[in-house]
């Protein structure tokens, strides 16, 4: 996409759904994350259709082989070495969360990592660091053999 295309369409998104400038830093790493596991969701999901057409049976369990807690427990723990130390520092935040709800599907272990590589997508996309965002996932999903 050609630069200002990108601005010019996330403007658009603003202004249509009268979002209002937010100080990041304001929210708990539990919000960070809970629009991080919806961002990170939609990338995975855009990846998995993109491969092509076939029963929506196989791309959730694709999708959902990619977006559980030990899945995204491993990703991070291969990105470590990628992330800066304010992404670092954002992650040790949603990783040490005390959070109400416990994993389901996961150990205690993986469920926290899990919510710290949440929070830094959350933090990512808030901050409207999306080239990094990217870079980020796409390099974790390709440590992980997914991409």
């Amino acid at each position: 996409m050609e630069p200002g295309v990108m601005e010019n369409l996330l403007d658009f998104y603003k202004k249509s759904m009268k979002l209002e400038e937010i100080d990041v830093r304001t929210y708990s790493p539990l919000v960070l994350a809970y629009i991080g596991d919806g961002v990170y969701e939609v990338m995975v999901r855009t990846k998995i259709v993109n491969s092509g057409s076939v029963q929506v049976n196989k791309l959730h369990k694709h999708s959902a082989r990619l977006v559980c807690a030990q899945a995204q427990a491993n990703l991070i723990k291969l990105l470590d070495e990628d992330l800066t130390e304010e992404e670092r520092a954002v992650f040790k935040r949603g990783r040490n969360a005390k959070s109400v709800t416990s994993a389901k599907n996961a150990s205690v272990i993986d469920y926290r990592w899990a919510t710290g590589f949440e929070a830094l997508v959350g933090w990512l996309f808030l901050t409207e660091q999306y080239e990094r965002l990217i870079t980020l996932v796409s390099r974790g999903l390709e440590k992980i053999g997914e991409l």
